[in-house]
């Protein structure tokens, strides 16, 4: 075994094959985790490089474990892939993303450099044979040697595999790469597509591990991966800070025991956020992440935010941040252990920490850090509004049942859209913003919905019981509020049926009709109090006159109090239970109000992106029409033509093709970008007059 520090042109300059072995796992890198943090790395490197073009920055990219493979296919060396093919196959798809660009920009000598990383020369390559150096040998395979031969510009939308999550990381270095470069014709150009090239080249290190083919190459693959506890987000960024700490030369040692606030069982304690475990310290420096940026930061890229929000985004130093840290860690404890307490009553902010524990989520922490950050110094009646608008959107979409996959989008939006808003208008720009919103996955439902939905709801089978448990505690704090008193005891209280559930015995009915709709009564809300202790069954499901007195001689609380006074003349059924909803209803509706005139209107919006648009929309518009020629833009096919069809089809040597991505690849013989290859008569292409149709569209129909 030998280990070499590699940059990407010595890892891949000679013609050789590295194959990912079909046992290996499938791609599975993301977006928000390593894809955006990458780049982010990549981008500060070159951007480094313009500022200042005697630096040499470079950027560690991890290691890789390759053993070498006796067999060789024709005149080339082969590898096997045996740890890092993740961080391999992303490098590969970002250089050959950026080569496609920078060839369909005419640059042929950058492009050609990137090519030399990721395709073999035609001349060592055998009749037949592939020329990427990487070789997927699992399920990627199809969807890698797809997008990686795909012919620039890559219509990623009209590939087999677009839905791959290789071709999908295909697509995303595209689209942020030709975003950082800008217009070809700008002045910046080439000069950013220069250093960029440069950085893929040899401005990244990688450490390799190579083995001889006779070693134990498992053995080595799971002392690196199985062995050890994995660090958290957290103990990275523990490092980090005080790493960059001793660099400003400030006194590590006072700071980890005066300013550092994670070493307790409070901050160490794991907790549920979805389907997973994170440290508490974890989650909250990644929930003041998304406070501080406005940005939906995951779990898995907390440390990679948090390293280039320091590095690249704030002006203090660390020593001032990390006090700021400490005292949001502080006001976030104090919050979480007030809500855990049983007794006394609680701020608004804990009282909206003390719900979202009880239903399960963690949505609104971000907001509440960001209300709180010292800087901003608002008022108590401000942040108060704001946390009753959030709550209300939130509880009322859980009052539902709606999905709440999206909602943390909108939270980061919120604090990204109103972060530089003066305090005398930011409550109102909040509601308005939640107000706003009008698709199913994030609406801020009216009343008139909630009221229809849990008139016949099964709330006791729907609902989780913390949820519904805290549902019924605000309404019995809402009637205590009303009479001075304090807020009730947060104890776990049984949740009790009025009509029992056993109601059969002791509860008869005429006829089957009858009996169904008893039934259909016994879990809905009208039917459900909060009790100090619960009824033992006999009592539970005894007649009502029987039951009624024992609530009687136990119960402390309104809720139920009502109940035992509504029925002084009327025994408990069906009417009453009915009547409770509808009150009940309208209690939840003043504890989670919304604006004065708010319907929670819902208008699903079409595909964003302009992937729904297509030849007919434009034609309907008006912008072309139906027998104009549209003409080949590559510099192969200079001079053809196809005609536009009045159903919005491509007319090409007389076949019809449904979009111009289809033409085009029929022309070309290899998957194409239609709207980039084809041009109108006047020189535009066909992207540019679909973003002139989207553009002349009302934005509430795009």
């Amino acid at each position: 075994m030998e280990t070499f520090k590699r940059t990407p042109l010595q890892l891949f300059n000679l013609p050789q094959h590295f194959f990912i072995p079909l046992f290996q796992r499938p791609y599975v890198w993301r977006e928000e985790e390593q894809w955006a943090p990458l780049w982010s790395d990549i981008r500060r490197v070159a951007e480094r490089r313009i500022e200042d073009p005697r630096s040499t920055a470079t950027h560690f990219l991890g290691a890789v474990v390759l053993q070498s493979n006796q067999a060789r296919v024709g005149r080339l060396t082969t590898w096997n892939v045996i740890d890092g093919q993740q961080r391999l196959t992303t490098l590969q798809l970002l250089a050959d993303a950026t080569s496609a660009i920078l060839a369909d920009a005419g640059d042929f000598r950058l492009a050609a450099q990137l090519e030399r990383l990721t395709h073999n020369d035609d001349v060592f390559v055998e009749e037949g044979g592939s020329r990427l150096k990487v070789r997927h040998l699992n399920k990627d395979r199809a969807a890698f040697e797809e997008v990686m031969t795909a012919e620039p510009p890559v219509d990623h939308i009209g590939l087999a595999h677009r839905e791959s999550q290789i071709v999908l990381a295909h697509a995303y270095f595209s689209r942020i790469v030709e975003q950082w470069l800008g217009p070809v014709d700008s002045e910046v150009f080439a000069q950013k597509a220069k250093e960029l090239a440069t950085v893929l080249v040899d401005g990244l290190q990688l450490v390799s591990i190579e083995l001889e083919a006779s070693e134990n190459s498992q053995e080595i693959f799971e002392t690196l991966n199985a062995r050890g506890t994995p660090l958290t987000a957290a103990d990275l960024v523990r490092n980090f800070v005080f790493q960059l700490l001793a660099e400003q030369g400030d006194d590590m040692v006072r700071a980890y025991e005066e300013d550092w606030p994670f070493e307790t069982k409070f901050w160490a304690k794991e907790v549920s956020v979805g389907r997973n475990l994170l440290s508490r310290s974890s989650l909250f420096i990644n929930q003041w992440l998304v406070a501080r940026t406005g940005e939906d930061v995951s779990p898995q890229s907390t440390f990679t935010r948090f390293k280039s929000y320091v590095e690249l985004e704030t002006s203090e130093s660390m020593a001032e941040l990390l006090r700021v840290i400490k005292v949001q860690a502080q006001q976030y404890e104090s919050w979480t252990e007030a809500a855990a307490r049983s007794g006394g009553s609680l701020s608004r902010t804990e009282t909206a920490v003390y719900r979202m524990h009880a239903a399960g989520v963690e949505i609104l922490k971000p907001l509440l850090i960001w209300l709180h950050e010292p800087s901003r110094k608002l008022s108590e009646e401000t942040i108060n509004g704001i946390i009753d608008a959030a709550e209300s959107w939130m509880v009322r979409r859980q009052l539902l049942r709606l999905t709440g996959s999206d909602l943390g989008r909108i939270v980061t939006d919120v604090i990204a859209a109103n972060s530089l808003a003066s305090e005398s208008e930011l409550v109102d720009r909040v509601v308005s913003q939640l107000a706003r919103l009008n698709v199913t996955s994030t609406y801020w439902p009216g009343d008139e919905e909630i009221r229809q939905t849990l008139a016949t709801e099964s709330a006791y089978t729907r609902f989780q019981r913390g949820r519904l448990r805290m549902i019924l505690e605000a309404a019995e704090d809402e009637y205590r509020k009303a009479t001075g008193q304090p807020q009730i005891e947060r104890m776990g209280y049984p949740i009790e049926h009025l009509l029992p559930r056993a109601w059969a015995e002791t509860w008869p009915v005429a006829d089957r009709d009858q009996a169904e709709d008893r039934q259909a009564h016994v879990h809905r809300l009208g039917n459900l109090t909060l009790l100090t202790r619960s009824l033992n069954s006999k009592v539970s499901n005894s007649a009502w006159l029987s039951k009624r007195s024992a609530l009687q001689d136990h119960n402390t609380i309104t809720l139920t109090g009502r109940v035992i006074k509504r029925t002084e003349t009327e025994p408990w059924g069906e009417t009453l239970i009915d009547e409770r909803t509808s009150e009940l209803i309208e209690t939840l509706l003043r504890v989670w109000p919304v604006p004065e005139g708010h319907h929670g209107k819902v208008v699903d919006p079409q595909t964003k992106a302009g992937d729904w648009v297509e030849i007919k929309h434009l034609i309907e518009a008006g912008i072309v029409a139906a027998g104009d020629s549209i003409v080949a833009t590559h510099r192969d096919f200079k001079g053809r033509e196809a005609t536009l069809t009045a159903e919005g089809a491509i007319l090409l040597d007389g076949r019809r093709y449904a979009s111009p991505s289809a033409a085009g690849a029929a022309l070309r013989q290899s998957p194409t970008n239609g709207w980039y290859f084809w041009a109108v008569r006047d020189g535009r292409r066909l992207r540019d007059v679909r973003a002139e149709f989207q553009n002349s569209m009302p934005a509430d129909t795009l």
